[in-house]
């Protein structure tokens, strides 16, 4: 009910717009370099939670301007919750209806740049919706039940300041997104999507590899999470060398493994790369790169994020240098393209697994595991790479010290979620959104209860879930099995990205089949309680987890480039 007299009030609020500035809106002066510059900025800073077509953590735009003046446009965008805490009606009716996400400041941008993002959202026609069929009212509240604040305090010092990778200082400062070791030294790497691998020289982070010199079709723009994706070293590299890098190319950069139809638009493209280092042990790279697949996306969002190697595989077991490679759906599902996704024969969407060392793949620049869940397969099309299947966007793997191999699945508008992973099994995306049906074919930001025959679509359902009254956009997150702090012992520890929330569970109740209880701890900096909001003086904190080589965990929040430690806890 709540939802239908909001909207109700949506519609006739926008009625009574002013006449006059919906003229105006149609007949303010615009040129195409300015459209042309809001259209790029506008991909960089708004597409994480807004679509021209489609609604996602926030309404579309399409036609926006057509509905409310320009100004009011840019104002909002410039700094929303100051319009709503003044009392806007039509900044509050969204604020509730959107579940109340909220929408960071761009007083950073230029006046400029606000107009060229008004500009471009002028040339967008307005858009009733774009869904077949209307499948009726969603749940309303997916996930009732809140979040349980805990009595867990973590304490936490900084431990480094990463350079500002941003022109003119502008939000985020950095984009540094992963944290992890190199395998037998320990010493410690960190990437920012920009395109700098640094590695941790104590506290002080060095630049190892520069993107932007070493690979000539690199981008990292339209933002979001292009650009250097992920790193991993093998097991074995102090030996053998061996560096693995997911980037981002530029549309029609080489030919791509994975491509689809030609009536389908490439955003960009996304590169593994093996890379040849010629003296591991010198701490100076000097290497040669070897291309092992590209990949066509048909969005910026949702592409290679995560590459990693099992480390609890030791050498002789059938998974030691192995690697697995998490690959989005590239905003598929949301973009009218769902048939891209979730099928045995396309690679958008899935969890891979393949041996670097081996040649018996398609393009002959890798290997195909003969353990394979599809490796057998009857269908004979079936891409034998796959080892998991039904993700939105597999963010982050990460094993427990039990072997049990997770992933966290960042959802589309109601669910975030947890997956314990197993070979060949299906996760949902796109018919399901966490335990909920999700329509591809209706309205994508409701979703409804699951059908009585439910058993028969085998799919396998988070092992732990939280909705979008709670946070928007799940980061894993690792089990700590560190020494330094004995209470964080047998908890896996992940959070929010954009609000900075900070959740746990014990790993102990992580079970196939059934859902563990999220719960959330709180901070101290130096024994003095904090947020990570305070800490980072902005709205969006853009947070990620990072673990070192002693199993002791750190917090990175990419808007101001931090990186801290975790060094205590108590309940």
């Amino acid at each position: 009910m709540k939802r239908t007299i909001i909207y109700i009030l949506s519609l006739l609020f926008f009625a009574n717009m002013n006449v006059f500035a919906r003229k105006k809106a149609f007949s303010q002066p615009i040129d195409s370099l300015s459209i042309a510059k809001g259209q790029i900025l506008f991909t960089q800073n708004c597409t994480s939670c807004h679509q021209i077509k489609t609604d996602g953590i926030g309404p579309k735009l399409s036609g926006i301007t057509s509905i409310t003046s320009p100004a009011w446009v840019k104002k909002f965008i410039k700094n929303s919750q100051d319009v709503i805490a003044a009392g806007d009606e039509r900044g509050t009716l969204l604020f509730l209806k959107y579940k109340k996400a909220i929408m960071p400041s761009y007083s950073h941008l230029q006046e400029t740049e606000l107009d060229a993002i008004v500009d471009y959202l002028a040339t967008t026609k307005p858009i009733k919706n774009n869904f077949k069929k209307d499948y009726g009212e969603g749940i309303k509240n997916p996930i009732p039940e809140p979040i349980e604040v805990s009595n867990l305090v973590v304490d936490i010092k900084q431990f480094s300041q990463f350079p500002v990778s941003s022109e003119g200082g502008k939000y985020p400062l950095t984009r540094i997104t992963k944290l992890a070791p190199q395998p037998i030294t320990g010493q410690i790497f960190v990437n920012d999507l920009r395109g700098k691998l640094y590695k941790m020289e104590g506290n002080n982070p060095v630049v190892y590899m520069d993107f932007t010199q070493l690979m000539p079709n690199f981008i990292h723009q339209p933002g979001l999470a292009s650009g250097l994706g992920s790193f991993a070293f093998h097991p074995d590299f102090l030996n053998n060398g061996l560096l693995y890098t997911t980037h981002s190319e530029k549309t029609g950069s080489a030919k791509a493994d994975f491509a689809y139809s030609d009536s389908i638009k490439v955003a960009l493209q996304w590169v593994l790369t093996e890379w040849k280092i010629e003296n591991p042990a010198s701490g100076v790279f000097s290497g040669k790169p070897r291309e092992m697949m590209r990949i066509n996306v048909v969005s910026v969002i949702h592409g290679v994020q995560e590459i990693v190697f099992n480390p609890m595989a030791k050498k002789g077991d059938a998974d030691y240098g192995l690697l697995y490679i998490g690959i989005g759906d590239g905003g598929a599902a949301e973009n009218g393209y769902s048939f891209l996704t979730n099928k045995e024969e396309r690679i958008w969407g899935k969890i891979l697994r393949i041996d670097p060392a081996g040649r018996n793949s398609k393009n002959g620049k890798y290997g195909i595991p003969a353990t394979n869940p599809y490796v057998k397969s009857i269908n004979k099309k079936a891409l034998k790479e796959i080892f998991a299947s039904g993700f939105r966007n597999p963010h982050r793997i990460m094993w427990t010290s039990k072997g049990d191999m997770l992933t966290v699945n960042i959802g589309h508008a109601n669910i975030e979620s947890l997956y314990k992973i197993e070979a060949g099994r299906n996760y949902g995306w796109p018919i399901r959104e966490g335990k909920f049906v999700i329509h591809t074919d209706g309205d994508m930001n409701q979703v409804y209860p699951l059908p009585a025959n439910d058993k028969t679509y085998n799919i396998t359902y988070p092992v732990a879930t939280f909705d979008h009254d709670e946070a928007k956009a799940i980061t894993g997150g690792y089990e700590y099995t560190g020494n330094l702090v004995p209470a964080l012992k047998g908890k896996y520890l992940f959070g929010d990205i954009p609000t900075g929330r900070l959740f746990y569970l014990d790993v102990a109740n992580l079970k196939q089949g059934q859902t563990a209880k999220i719960k959330e701890w709180k901070l101290t900096l130096n024994g003095k309680s904090e947020t990570l909001r305070n800490l980072c003086g902005n709205d969006r904190i853009d947070l990620h987890f990072g673990i070192d080589a002693q199993g002791e965990m750190y917090i990175m929040t990419k808007a101001d480039g931090k990186v801290y430690q975790i060094i205590g806890a108590k309940e």
